[in-house]
């Protein structure tokens, strides 16, 4: 907002999230605080709140509530949290091509692809469904540690394993929509 008239202004060109959001740039994130946050400042730009103001307002308003709301999401979830953090490193993204030369992990990926390939079988699905979400907290501390060592290299062929399974994740609530 301006501080002369409180009109509001266009957002910057390349904001960080992080500190729109009010977080340390930081892999570990109070999911809370970033909540109260996100509620705090959607309540102060929201295009609602905007609909008597002029256009230009009201179109900053819906960048604004945009902005946050991508900033919110990108930072709630471990993957696109740790991703936006290489980035900001510059580092370049995460590839699944990242786990190539680790072929257990390709091997298991392979085993539950097969699993949710087979006809649909609620025993299997949750028996993945459990499997899927203890990999990827296990994933997220691998990240969160090595993130904190400041190991760039390492947190790129974590987050890539990450990526591996939200698509598994992906593939099973497809599977799990009845049809």
């Amino acid at each position: 907002f301006c501080p002369g008239c409180r009109a509001l202004q266009p957002p910057g060109p390349r904001p960080d999230l992080f500190r729109l959001m009010d977080c340390d740039r930081s892999f570990r994130v109070d999911a809370q605080q970033l909540q109260r946050r996100f509620r705090s400042l959607q309540r102060a730009v929201h295009p609602d709140r905007f609909g008597q103001r002029p256009p230009k307002e009201q179109y900053y308003s819906e960048q604004h509530s945009s902005l946050i709301n991508k900033a919110y999401q990108t930072l709630l979830n471990p993957l696109s949290r740790g991703l936006y953090l290489l980035e900001l490193h510059g580092v370049k993204p995460a590839q699944e091509t990242d786990c190539d030369g680790d072929s257990v992990f390709l091997t298991e990926i392979m085993e539950i692809n097969e699993k949710l390939a087979e006809p649909k079988n609620e025993d299997i699905l949750e028996e993945i469904e459990t499997l899927i979400k203890v990999k990827q907290e296990e994933l997220t501390k691998e990240v969160t540690a090595a993130f904190e060592r400041d190991d760039l290299q390492e947190a790129k062929k974590l987050l890539a394993k990450m990526k591996y399974f939200a698509n598994l994740e992906d593939k099973l609530k497809n599977k799990k929509i009845p049809s």
